[in-house]
Parts: structure tokens; sequence; C-alpha cells
């Protein structure tokens, strides 16, 4: 940070303090605005979720985590932490004040009985608890993981089959999408590439649909919808995001356009395809920025990262290049 950026940070901080003498928490905010953009945690740590193995990976270990969902948080400058599965309460809750979001990734797991899903909703829960104390902490679920928000605010499975499997679309903005948080710093040729071109990577049996969302008052008061999609006739959404918590879901695969060559034309290689999936992940990483969790230790943040595992060539014998296994 040069000097007259620090000098600058001095005096809002300082305007700060005088204007809490006199002032509400909005005029605060407003002189909080106004602090430069890379101010915030500068090593971020983001939690991917684990989810069981399938017959095909279950030689490797018992649960698994796509090595492009990693690559899509370490894209945008942070570093990753596996969340794996059957651990205690005690060990989650200690996760959960380390890390500074967590991404809910894409899979095959069920909503309702899954180990994938139950600890889901554990770190969901203390987040939204966290986030109502000014605890600052993102959720981010994609496909499967965007399916699952919806499950456990509305606690209800509002599925729809829309057999969406292998195929690259482009999105259909709502009216308050260039308003949102996500899309509010995309640049609008990007916005526009993005609903003119197949740019998002769909691998979805089931989506929610704008109907079932619509006629379900929790999941309507809670999330706004941004893009939405149509196909087998359904219209359903593909993005969304909180009102009031930074809770984000997209029904698509931001990380496999640079990352997974699967063959087929559901992943798009194209450059604007590239340029969404790195838009979408500096967003979500300045998200877990906001974050001032922490590690207890250097000793423990070593422990805990990716980098004590090894990804494994998985692209002969199934739809992602590389997995990271756990026991």
């Amino acid at each position: 940070m040069d000097m007259p950026t620090r000098t600058r940070v001095v005096y809002v901080l300082a305007a700060c303090c005088l204007v809490g003498l006199y002032c509400s928490p909005v005029a605060i905010s407003l002189l909080l605005r106004s602090l430069p953009e890379d101010i915030g945690n500068e090593r971020p740590i983001l939690g991917i979720l684990a989810q069981e193995t399938d017959k095909s990976f279950q030689k490797h270990g018992s649960s698994y985590i796509a090595a492009s969902y990693v690559k899509f948080i370490e894209s945008a400058g942070a570093r990753v932490v596996p969340i794996r599965l059957n651990r205690s309460d005690e060990e989650y809750n200690k996760i959960f004040h380390s890390i500074n979001g967590i991404l809910y990734p894409g899979g095959g797991a069920d909503l309702k009985t899954s180990e994938f899903s139950r600890v889901a909703k554990i770190f969901y829960d203390k987040a939204l608890e966290a986030n109502e104390k000014g605890d600052y902490f993102p959720i981010w679920g994609t496909c499967l993981g965007h399916q699952l928000l919806s499950y456990l605010t509305s606690g209800e499975d509002l599925l729809t089959w829309t057999n969406t499997d292998n195929f690259a679309l482009p999105l259909n903005f709502t009216k308050v999408a260039k308003d949102s948080k996500m899309f509010a710093n995309f640049p609008d040729d990007l916005l526009q590439e993005m609903a003119s071109e197949p740019v998002t990577s769909n691998f979805h049996f089931w989506s929610l649909s704008v109907q079932n969302f619509s006629t379900n008052e929790i999941l309507r008061h809670f999330y706004k919808i941004l893009t939405t999609n149509v196909h087998d006739n359904v219209l359903f959404i593909s993005t969304m995001e909180a009102y009031s918590y930074p809770l984000y879901g997209v029904q698509w695969h931001p990380e496999k356009n640079p990352f997974e060559w699967r063959n087929g034309t559901g992943i798009p290689h194209s450059r604007a395809a590239v340029k969404v999936t790195y838009y979408i992940a500096d967003f979500l990483v300045n998200e877990a920025r906001k974050s001032n969790h922490r590690f207890p230790s250097k000793k423990e943040e070593t422990e805990a990262l990716i980098y004590n595992f090894n990804p494994v060539f998985t692209g002969t014998f199934s739809s992602f290049e590389q997995a990271y296994f756990f026991d």
C-alpha cells in the first residue's frame, strides 16, 4: 500500500470514529465505502465440501473433491481447505472459525440423507448466525450446491426434472441482475456475451423451477433471481443470491470452462466463457476477503490446506480430469 493510500485509510478510520459519536450507522457505512478495494484479508482461504464417492471412485477413498473447484478458487488468489466428511462437530466449528467462506460443489449426493447435506447444514447454520452478528462469511453453491442451498433454506426438495445434462447455454438476465452483488462489476460487453452466447456449462438432471420458487414464500423472500434458463419446457433458476446474506447459487459450472475437457458440447472453452469463470472466481474470493476468520496458528493452517493431498488423474474413467480423495 503506498503512502497516500495509507494516509487516506487513517483519515477515513479516524473520521468514522468521530462520526460514530454523532451520526447513524448509515453515515459510518458511507464513509467505510470510500476505503480502497484492496483493504481486507489478503490471504483468504475457502473451504470446499467433499462428498461421498460413487462406485468408480471408491477404490481411491470414501469422499472426493474435483480438482477443478480447487483451481477455480486458486485462480483468483485464494487457497483451499478440504472440508472432509464424518468429522466431529467440534472440528467443524474450529474449521468454520478458521476459513473465510465455503463452496458447496456439484455432484450426485442426496439433498436429504447424505453426509454431504448434513455437513453443509452445519456450516449453513453457522454462517447465518455469524452474518447476523456482523461476522461476514460467504457461502457459494454450484449445481448440486445451488440446489442444496434451496433445500437448506426452505426445508423442502422443490426440484423439477429438466434433464439439462451436457448443455452450454446463454443466461437470461432478470431486471435486478445488473444491480446484484455478483454481477455489479462485470464489464457490460461480458454481460452481453453471457446473454447471447452459450458460455455456461450445465450438467444437471434436476432444476429449481421459477414456478416452485415463486410459490414458496421462504425462498421468495430469501433469494433474488438473477438469471433463468429454459430446458425441457421448464423455466428454471440458473443464478440467485440472497437479499440479506452473502449466499450465492449457480446451477451452471463456472469452474469447468478452463479446467475440464470432457468430450462433448457442454463445456465451452471460448475466450468469453473463460472470462466468465475468472470474473466469477474473482467475485467469490473478494467476498471471502471480507471475512476476518483466521487459523489459530500457522502450523494448523498449513496442516489443513489442500496441498497436503495429491490430485489423481481421473479423466480416463470419470467426467473430471483430476480429483482429490479422502478417507
